[in-house]
């Protein structure tokens, strides 16, 4: 569980990420160790990082919701156009869990 001092610098720095704004290297490297160790620092970065990714994203359109659900890739360059079927899908919206899946948050 992050403490509200945590969370506060957390929710600055990904707002950071989110604008493309300056982030400083000690603030990345702080953030990825906790984004590891914690799911919600997690998802919080990832979010920032499709943000950042997609400066075009409006909300309500259908990348914004993918943002808000945290489904796909971070990393344009892993997106998908198309499907060969519903096993191609199911592949799509799997995640892989790291080792430590059943650790809480």
């Amino acid at each position: 569980m992050l403490s509200t001092k945590q969370r506060l610098k957390l929710e600055s720095i990904c707002n950071r990420i989110a604008k493309a704004a300056e982030v400083e290297l000690e603030e990345m490297i702080w953030v990825s160790k906790l984004a590891k160790a914690n799911g919600s620092a997690g998802e919080m970065l990832r979010k920032a990082r499709r943000s950042a990714a997609k400066p075009t994203m409006q909300p309500g359109d259908f990348d914004d919701f993918l943002n808000q659900m945290d489904i796909g890739f971070v990393d344009p360059r892993n997106h998908r156009n198309n499907f060969r079927g519903a096993d191609d899908i199911a592949d799509f919206f799997s995640q892989d869990k790291p080792d430590d899946w059943r650790q809480r948050d």
